[in-house]
């Protein structure tokens, strides 16, 4: 049994999942054990929640480990990113969104809208995720760490012609379709993750590597990107925050590589996790 702790304040090692127990059909948020099993927490995920007294629970499904009020998301984060498109590294970071509701769990399906088939365009991009773990604005780069609650796998899947041409030249519509933003499987607290910019990231498109890089190719550090993003702007608890990807994305490659019905992704970030889901292309 995982002895009761206190998790935000102390941030307790831990990874936090939120999953759906054998037998029932009710969500809930608890830590992750080694067998298949998980114990819930007690209270509100974002004030002192500890490790209940429960047994231990029987995990049925895995979901998605939060339900965020906002995806905050950086492009062009990696230097050899920014080299594969033949673009000088940016000064400030480059801020995007993504509709909450694109939002999938481990094991849901990427659906390609029928407005992302006329043209081969969806592309896949693995990325460290970063989850608010307290309110805050203007905060410091040293101060970071204290409001976060962990860290998870993202994919930020992107539809390239609605990204670059079907909006006007803004990001967001390319980003937020349903399905487009899948996260998890777990939230793995500060100091159970020794250094988020020492991490290895793999993508891989059925089986095969497509992307293997470092989070210390990062131009702008996960404290920078908190300290930049609340400047006068209110982070709420739970808020996501994308860190960008690194080279290797399909569009860039020769030839490109999109993503086809059927295609199994899997974005692996060491001591996080394996991030799988699968592509489905939406039926008339």
């Amino acid at each position: 049994m995982v002895a009761a702790r206190p998790l935000i304040g102390y941030l307790s090692s831990m990874r936090i999942i939120r999953f759906i127990p054998e037998g029932t059909s009710h969500p809930l948020h608890g830590v992750e054990l080694d067998n298949g099993m998980a114990v819930p927490l007690t209270g509100p995920l974002f004030d002192h929640p500890m490790p209940s007294d429960r047994e231990p629970m029987r995990i049925d499904r895995i979901l998605a480990p939060i339900s965020p009020p906002a995806i905050l998301c950086i492009g062009m984060n990696y230097r050899a990113h920014a080299t594969e498109q033949g673009l000088e590294p940016p000064q400030r970071p480059v801020l995007f969104i993504k509709n909450p509701a694109a939002v999938v769990g481990p094991g849901e399906a990427i659906v390609v809208p029928q407005v992302c088939q006329d043209r081969e365009q969806v592309d896949f991009e693995g990325e460290l995720a970063v989850v608010i773990g307290r309110r805050c604005r203007d905060v410091r780069a040293s101060e970071a760490v204290n409001h976060i609650l962990g860290y998870t796998v993202a994919n930020d899947v992107s539809a390239r012609w609605w990204q670059k041409s079907g909006s006007g030249g803004q990001f967001c519509r390319g980003k937020s379709f349903d399905t487009f933003c899948p996260l998890g499987p777990a939230i793995v607290t500060p100091d159970e993750l020794r250094d988020p910019a020492q991490l290895r990231l793999q993508t891989r498109v059925n089986g095969e590597t497509m992307q293997d890089a470092n989070t210390e190719d990062m131009i702008f550090s996960v404290p920078d990107l908190i300290a930049f993003l609340s400047q006068g702007t209110t982070l709420l608890p739970g808020t996501v925050i994308l860190t960008g990807t690194p080279s290797g994305v399909g569009f860039a490659r020769k030839p490109p590589v999109w993503l086809q019905h059927g295609d199994a992704v899997e974005i692996e970030i060491e001591q996080i996790g394996t991030l799988k889901n699968r592509v489905r292309f939406e039926a008339p």
